[in-house]
C-alpha cells in the first residue's frame, strides 16, 4: 500500500513540482508574506498518534512555549515592526477551557493568533450534522470565551481559518480520517473564509495534482474534495466561492535529495529532519504562490507541530533562531521586504490583493476579518467572562 501510495503521489505532483524548480528564480524587489501554520496539539504523543498524553504536561507544554517563544523571536522583526508569529490551530475535539486561555493570553500578548484544526473520522466515518456541530460549538468558544477568531463589517458571526487533521480535507483521503463529502459546505456555513491544510506530508492520498495555488474550489461545495481543481486568484477579481484554497509550497528539491535519497520533495514542512534555512526560503520564492498579476507579492505558508517535543529546535531551538537572523538580517541584500503574518493576515492581504490593492501588503493585515480581540469590551456578546481553569 506504501509503494502504491508514493507512486499515486508521485504521478500527481512530481511534473508540476520539477517544472516550479527548474524555473528562474523570481527577483526583485518582492514582498514575502510569510506564515507559520501550526498544527498546534498539546496532547500530541510522538511515540503513538492514538494516544494523548496527561493534561499536566500539556499545562506544562503550553507554559513552556509561552515562555520560550517571545525570547526566541523578539528580536528579529519585519518591515512592518512585527515578530515572526504563529497561527495556533487547535484541534476542537480536544478542547480545554483553561490550556486554551493559556494560549488565548499567549496570542493576546503579541504572538501569534487561534484558529480552528479538527481530526475526525478516525474510527468510523463522521456526518455532516456531527461536524458542523463540533465546529459551530468550537467557534463559538474560541469567540465567546476566549476573544480568538474574527468578525466581518456587518456580520455577527465569527469567522475563522482551518486546517483539517491528516490532511483529509472535505474526505479527500478515500474516505478516511473524515467522511463528509460535504464538509467543504459546512465550513463555508460555519463562517471558514481561508482553508490552510495544503500540501499534505509525502505520499498522502489527500493531495490534490493542483500545487502551488491560493483559489476557489472549481466543484460544488456538497461534493467531495471540491478543491481537487480550481480557479486561481487573480487581481482585480474579487473571489465568490470561500473558503479559499492557500496552499505552501511544494516543489521539487534536487540538492536534498542527492543527500538523501527519498527526499525529492520539498513539502513546506518544518521538521527536525529538515529544519528552516535559506537554501529552503529560496525554494519557496520559487514555488511563486502569487495571486496572478501581483507577482511582486510571494506568499509563504509553512506548517510545524510546535508542541511536539521531538521538534523542539526546529521550531524554538538553534536552527529556528539561526534562520530568523539570516532571514531579517540579509533582506536587504535579497531585494526582500519580510511581513510575518497570521493566517488571518495572510488571508486578508490576499483579498487585498484580489481587489486590486498594491504598495506595501502589510497595510492590509486587517482589510476584511478583523481579530475580535479588537472590538472594544463594551460590545457584551465579545465581551471575555471569567475562565475557571479545569483542574
Amino acid at each position: 500500500m506504501r509503494l502504491l501510495n508514493k507512486i499515486a503521489y508521485t504521478s500527481k505532483v512530481l511534473p508540476s513540482a520539477m517544472w516550479r524548480a527548474m524555473s528562474a528564480s523570481p527577483r526583485g524587489p518582492l514582498h514575502l508574506v510569510i506564515a507559520m501554520a501550526d498544527h498546534f496539539e498539546p496532547a500530541i504523543d510522538p511515540e503513538s498518534g492514538a494516544k494523548r498524553v496527561p493534561r499536566s504536561e500539556q499545562e506544562r507544554r503550553l507554559d513552556s512555549w509561552s515562555r520560550e517563544y517571545p525570547d526566541a523571536v523578539d528580536r528579529w522583526r519585519d518591515h512592518d515592526g512585527r515578530p515572526f508569529v504563529h497561527t495556533y490551530f487547535y484541534p476542537a475535539e480536544q478542547y480545554d477551557e483553561g490550556l486554551l486561555q493559556m494560549l488565548a493570553d499567549h496570542c493576546h500578548a503579541g504572538w501569534g493568533e487561534v484558529e480552528v484544526h479538527l481530526h475526525h473520522g478516525m474510527m468510523q466515518p463522521d456526518t455532516a450534522e456531527n461536524t458542523r456541530s463540533v465546529l459551530t460549538e468550537f467557534r463559538d468558544h474560541l469567540a465567546i470565551r476566549h476573544r480568538c477568531l474574527a468578525l466581518e463589517d456587518g456580520s455577527d458571526q465569527p469567522r475563522y481559518a482551518f486546517v483539517h487533521g491528516n490532511f483529509a480535507l472535505a474526505n479527500s483521503a478515500g474516505g478516511r480520517f473524515c467522511g463528509v463529502d460535504s464538509e467543504m459546505k459546512v465550513l463555508a456555513e460555519t463562517g471558514c473564509y481561508a482553508d490552510f491544510t495544503l500540501p499534505t506530508g509525502l505520499n498522502h492520498p489527500a493531495q490534490t495534482v493542483k500545487i502551488n495555488s491560493l483559489y476557489e474550489c472549481a466543484f460544488p461545495l456538497e461534493q467531495a474534495a471540491p478543491h481537487r481543481e480550481g480557479r486561481n486568484l487573480i487581481a482585480g477579481a474579487a473571489p465568490k466561492t470561500l473558503p479559499l484554497i492557500v496552499q505552501g509550497p511544494l516543489v521539487a528539491d534536487w540538492k536534498r535529495a542527492l543527500r538523501s535519497p527519498g527526499f525529492l520533495l520539498e513539502t513546506s514542512a518544518v521538521t527536525r529532519r529538515n529544519p528552516l534555512s535559506l537554501r529552503r526560503l529560496a525554494l519557496w520564492k520559487q514555488a511563486r504562490i502569487t495571486v496572478q498579476d501581483r507577482p511582486d507579492w510571494i506568499f509563504i505558508k509553512l506548517h510545524c507541530h510546535g508542541m511536539d517535543p521531538t521538534q523542539h529546535d526546529a521550531v524554538l531551538g538553534r536552527s529556528f533562531r539561526k534562520f530568523l537572523e539570516d532571514l531579517v538580517g540579509g533582506a536587504a541584500d535579497r531585494n526582500e521586504t519580510l511581513h510575518f503574518v497570521t493566517a488571518r493576515e495572510m488571508a486578508n492581504i490576499i483579498f487585498a490583493a484580489c481587489d486590486g490593492k498594491h504598495g506595501n501588503p502589510g497595510e492590509y493585515r486587517n482589510y476584511r476579518f478583523k481579530p475580535i480581540a479588537g472590538v472594544p469590551a463594551a460590545a457584551d456578546k465579545w465581551s471575555a467572562p471569567s475562565v475557571s481553569v479545569k483542574g
